[in-house]
């Protein structure tokens, strides 16, 4: 498996695009916002001379979105996401403005609905999902179990965890599902966050004191 990592939109915000051998890739969380950015994301799929197969979306805050409806017209595409973050993505345009943007498109939908351990295939790939709800109600982990990482949005941060003051945050179920079903994998398990740099899940356990591990 191959990674690419994109740092995009104001908020900086972490789009990875994943593909291997195969030529295969999918791209996770679209935060491309500007149009340079978007061309960013386009040439590097366009020199590498990949076929993007699905976007997937660990949860559907603003940031993680401006990019949604570009990739699915671009590359024919479905929007994978949890049902539960459906009601944000209807109020994409009402979480933007409270950050001072302004978005003007449609706000894009969710093409098919990502349950608990779905897997998304591609080349020789296989993401699992694990819902860890809490920073939003939808938030969706993704699991590459035979490369030992993870995709997990805004659910863990190194040192720290998502906010759980928005609406359908409770920090409570994200410290359970972060304990239960993050902190359970093996420590060497790389953790590849909504923002900010990676780390890894037995770092996280020693060293983040928002949640302690075993």
């Amino acid at each position: 498996m191959k990674l690419k990592s994109f740092v995009f939109n104001p908020v900086e915000e972490n789009t990875y695009l994943i593909y291997d051998e195969t030529g295969e890739c999918v791209i996770i969380d679209a935060g491309c916002f500007y149009p340079e950015e978007k061309a960013e994301l386009q040439n590097f799929i366009s020199d590498k001379k990949l076929t993007v197969k699905y976007l997937i979306n660990t949860h559907l805050h603003f940031d993680h979105c401006f990019g949604a409806n570009f990739v699915k017209q671009t590359y024919k595409v479905d929007l994978y996401a949890h049902s539960g973050d459906e009601e944000l993505l209807k109020r994409l345009p009402e979480q933007a403005a409270r950050f001072g943007f302004r978005i003007t498109e449609q706000s894009p939908t969710i093409d098919h609905y990502i349950q608990e351990n779905d897997e998304i295939r591609f080349g020789n790939q296989t993401l699992k999902a694990i819902h860890v709800p809490g920073h939003s109600p939808g938030s969706i982990v993704f699991y590459n179990q035979e490369q030992a990482c993870l995709f997990v949005g805004d659910v863990l941060f190194q040192r720290s965890v998502g906010r759980t003051d928005l609406p359908g945050g409770d920090f409570e179920l994200l410290k359970h599902g972060i304990q239960t079903k993050l902190y359970t994998l093996p420590d060497e398990t790389r953790v590849f966050s909504g923002h900010g740099p990676d780390t890894n899940i037995g770092f996280e356990k020693r060293n983040n004191h928002y949640i302690k591990g075993e």
